[in-house]
């Protein structure tokens, strides 16, 4: 269905045999049908192509299919075949929304020459379409990608810049910094046509993943009872996305590495190559270039995955974004829970600008939501506001401390980090009960 390009609707055999012949040896996919209602079982959501119909057919007739497919479906071009006595109602039909008429008798060239029109109509059709969803998902980015700091401004540049590619992605990431979202607004700008395929490689028993992401025949084991598509086949014109790549077993990695090489897909137990066209985007918490000389990840596989690296911010890292933030997912849970969100006072906020947030913006999300059903026990503000000076000292010691881990506990680079003397930065470990070494 998705390989079709016309649909010939044409009660005469041999004139609808003639015709399909003519378009077929000029390349053009064509299924000949010779009635309305036989053609409309071919037509779907999916259907990108061009119709040519008779005008007098059994049933329902050339005129009012074509006036009911110019309201559902404006883009598809309707080229109607007539009788020199229809000339007249064809014009009119073309007023009503036809895209082209051809008297008959005609020759095998001129329909092929209508229907290239046609089919070049449609496919300049197609491209404004994925073009408008491209600037829309982009125009969209600072909607869905929260914050203002530098780090998610250059962010959502380099996804305005990659989507339309069709490089595959390896997004790096803790646990909770959005790695899934950002996958979508990839695809979203993409243009891709196809699904949005999600697969956590984490949560797969291993007996269970060749047979989910490559597909398997009925009978290839037992329990085996029907075919399964898999999530590769499912993700033909569209984006795979797999999260925890890390988990995915080393055998599983050597599978996967030729697909990605080749572009083919063979279902279990079967020996037919199918062609698959999908992008890959994979997530990681962890660092996969240790990972592969450690012996526990692929290295040809690493290298493969990341034409394009991404990598995420943890939340501590852009606390100015923290209160916006805050503010979007609390109007989000008043949203879906129905509730009017209490006022987020200064106390609240210190509180959230202080913390570590080993859980980055999964946890906010909770605290926001805990916030709007009124549940304070565990968000350590009681909504009196903190004194200035401490509201800063807890400030500057989650600084440190984030700063610390990055250098592996060396204080040495992380005073050149913060850019702060050395002996300032071992006076507010030893405050602040740290630690690091020189």
């Amino acid at each position: 269905m998705s390989e079709m390009r016309v649909i010939l609707i044409e009660d005469d055999a041999d004139v609808r045999l003639g015709c399909v012949q003519a378009l077929m040896l000029e390349g053009i996919p064509t299924l000949g049908v010779d009635s309305v209602e036989k053609a409309r079982r071919s037509l779907g959501p999916g259907f990108s192509g061009v119709i040519v119909c008779d005008i007098r057919l059994p049933g329902q007739d050339g005129l009012s299919f074509m006036r009911e497919t110019a309201i559902a479906e404006p883009d598809l071009p309707v080229i109607l075949v007539t009788g020199h006595a229809d000339v007249a109602t064809a014009v009119q039909a073309m007023r009503d929304g036809a895209y082209d008429f051809i008297e008959k008798p005609f020759t095998s060239q001129h329909l092929v020459e209508v229907v290239r029109r046609a089919l070049e109509k449609t496919a300049l059709a197609a491209e404004v379409k994925n073009l408008k969803k491209r600037l829309s998902a982009l125009g969209s980015l600072e909607n869905r990608i929260i914050g203002r700091s530098q780090a998610i401004q250059r962010l959502r540049q380099t996804i305005s810049e990659i989507a339309p590619t069709a490089a595959d992605v390896l997004i790096l990431g803790e646990t909770g910094t959005g790695k899934e979202l950002i996958a979508r607004c990839i695809h979203d700008a993409s243009g891709r046509r196809g699904p949005f395929v999600a697969l956590n490689c984490g949560g797969l028993p291993e007996t269970l993943f060749e047979s989910e992401i490559f597909g398997h025949e009925a009978g290839a084991f037992s329990g085996a009872i029907k075919k399964r598509i898999g999530k590769v086949e499912h993700a033909t014109h569209g984006t795979l996305f797999l999260d925890e790549i890390e988990s995915m077993p080393i055998a599983m990695q050597i599978k996967f590495l030729r697909v990605l090489q080749e572009r083919v897909v063979e279902r279990l137990g079967s020996n037919q190559q199918i062609p698959v066209d999908f992008r890959v985007i994979a997530a990681t918490k962890s660092d996969l270039s240790a990972e592969s000389e450690a012996g526990r990840f692929r290295g040809d596989l690493y290298f493969r995955l990341a034409v394009v690296e991404l990598e995420l911010p943890p939340l501590r890292a852009r606390r100015e974004d923290v209160p916006l933030l805050f503010e979007h997912f609390v109007e989000q849970a008043g949203l879906r829970l129905g509730r009017e969100p209490a006022e987020v006072k200064d106390a609240i906020m210190q509180d959230l600008m202080a913390r570590p947030w080993p859980g980055n913006v999964r946890e906010l999300r909770n605290v926001a939501e805990r916030h709007v059903l009124g549940i304070r026990g565990n968000d350590g503000a009681d909504g009196r506001a903190l004194p200035l000076s401490q509201a800063v000292e807890a400030f500057e010691k989650s600084l440190i401390a984030e700063e610390l881990r990055r250098q592996n506990g060396n204080a040495l680079r992380a005073a050149k980090q913060l850019a702060i003397p050395k002996s300032t930065l071992f006076d507010k470990i030893r405050k602040f009960g740290l630690d690091g070494d020189a």
